[in-house]
């Protein structure tokens, strides 16, 4: 059974088609024909008991040729070529015994032909093997006005066979015509209907020739259609790595601009004290912790750079999904307001904090909380005020710098994006991005706005609760 079914799966889609359809309607054609010939059978049977209960015979025709007084025929059996009946007929009495009155063939009598003419019965049908072995169908009758005597009249079946074998014959051609056309049916629908498969596949296999991203299948059918679903999931598919692939080269593009910029300027600096050590012409000494400022400065913000960049190609899903956890945002924004206090020590930051409770990943929350309050730390000038506020799950953070002009607001969360205002300061453009990342990781939303009377209001929605749930103590 494995050999045949491991054959089977290793022919072509369109054979297993051509052949699933030959053998299906094979099947079919096989039952049809089958039942058909044991139908026709039993309405030949049918009707040749019939014409043997039609041409019963009479007391009158049966007492020619009986010999009353002795109980044995009167004379010779008549011959086929003067049986008016069409059977063989023979006389029974009730002490078993009989005699052939019409016909050649004599057919060995059974109990039921001895029990009708016992008067047990009145009549019996039934199958029985003649003398010269043949099958015949028997119907034994009472004739009225006769005692202790019974007609047994019997036909080959031999007249039922013969139509029977004609039509094995015609049933067994139609049935080889229409598997032979099923077979030929079903490879012409197997091609028909894999020939967007076809165009599928040949997609598929000159995309991982050449890399080519840009090719679409024509979605054909309904909208429902199998095929007209995977036509569109294909160029879904492709679509996304397109896109995909063009974010890749951004952010690989951008990427290497925003790297080479400290990187030339790190490597201008080294160059200025090699040369100085070189040439033994020393730099003075204020300039020289200027240029060795300058490099910690670049280097701190290269390796800023490179943890942005780490932190953003981590997957969206999956990898870090183990890593969330419920957490007390009100702790997370108070570390986070301890850290922005360091680094705007001219800066009033007021703080409004209530109880809130999400599932998030800890550092990944505070570093997005970190990147808003840095902003608002940024932007602001000197002695002014950032308000901080957390109500209910909605974290507010309100600067009062120069604010952000609404033409550049779509634009702030994407990567690398820097307002053309803010490209002398320090960063990577990357901070909004890991924030907007990091709050849509924990089922929130993020969104910047100018805000009345001047500056930006930063807000961040996450779903949760005022208290802990009952696994956390």
């Amino acid at each position: 059974m494995n050999g045949p079914a491991r054959r089977v799966r290793a022919l072509p889609i369109r054979a297993r088609l051509s052949l699933l359809v030959a053998a299906a309607v094979a099947f079919a054609v096989a039952a049809v024909a089958v039942a058909c010939w044991f139908v026709v059978k039993s309405v030949l049977v049918n009707s040749l008991d019939e014409a043997l209960k039609a041409n019963r015979m009479d007391g009158q025709q049966v007492s020619k040729y009986l010999n009353l007084r002795t109980g044995l025929c009167a004379h010779d059996p008549v011959t086929h070529e003067e049986n008016p009946f069409g059977s063989s007929v023979q006389l029974v009495d009730s002490k078993g015994g009989s005699c052939l009155i019409i016909g050649t063939e004599e057919v060995p009598l059974t109990d039921a032909d001895r029990a009708v003419a016992e008067g047990t019965t009145t009549d019996a049908l039934h199958q029985a093997k003649g003398a010269d072995g043949g099958q015949y169908r028997v119907f034994t009758y009472t004739v009225p006005g006769l005692r202790d005597v019974a007609v047994s009249a019997a036909r080959p079946l031999s007249e039922v066979n013969s139509s029977l074998s004609n039509l094995a014959l015609v049933l067994v051609f139609v049935a080889g015509a229409g598997v032979v056309g099923a077979a030929a049916a079903g490879l012409w629908v197997a091609r028909t209907a894999l020939r967007p498969v076809d165009r599928l596949t040949e997609a598929v296999e000159h995309v991982a020739r050449t890399e080519d991203l840009g090719i679409r299948i024509p979605v054909e059918g309904e909208s429902e259609d199998e095929i007209a679903r995977l036509s569109r999931s294909f160029n879904s598919m492709t679509s996304a790595l397109a896109s995909s692939r063009d974010l890749q080269q951004q952010l690989i593009a951008d990427a290497g601009h925003e790297l080479r910029t400290p990187l030339t300027s790190l490597r201008t600096n080294i160059e200025l004290l090699t040369r100085s050590e070189e040439t033994g012409r020393p730099i003075p000494e204020a300039d020289r912790k200027a240029l060795l400022a300058s490099v910690k400065a670049q280097m701190t913000e290269l390796a800023a750079l490179i943890g942005d960049l780490q932190e953003l190609s981590r997957p969206d899903t999956g990898q870090h999904a183990g890593r969330a956890q419920i957490v007390a945002w009100q702790d997370v924004v108070g570390s986070a307001l301890r850290r922005a206090r360091l680094r705007g020590p001219e800066l009033t930051i007021t703080a409004d904090v209530h109880p809130w409770y999400v599932r998030a990943e800890p550092s990944a929350l505070e570093r997005a909380v970190v990147n808003i309050l840095d902003n608002a730390v940024k932007f602001s000038p000197a002695g002014a005020t950032v308000d901080v506020r957390l109500t209910d799950g909605v974290l507010t953070v309100r600067d009062h710098g120069p604010g952000i002009p609404a033409d550049e607001l779509p634009y702030v969360f994407d990567r690398f994006w820097r307002s053309p205002g803010a490209r002398a300061l320090p960063g990577s453009g990357l901070g909004l991005s890991i924030v907007a990342r990091t709050v849509q990781q924990a089922g929130g939303e993020v969104s910047l706005a100018r805000a009345d009377g001047g500056g930006t209001t930063a807000t961040i929605r996450l779903p949760g609760a005022p208290t802990p749930p009952p696994e956390v103590p």
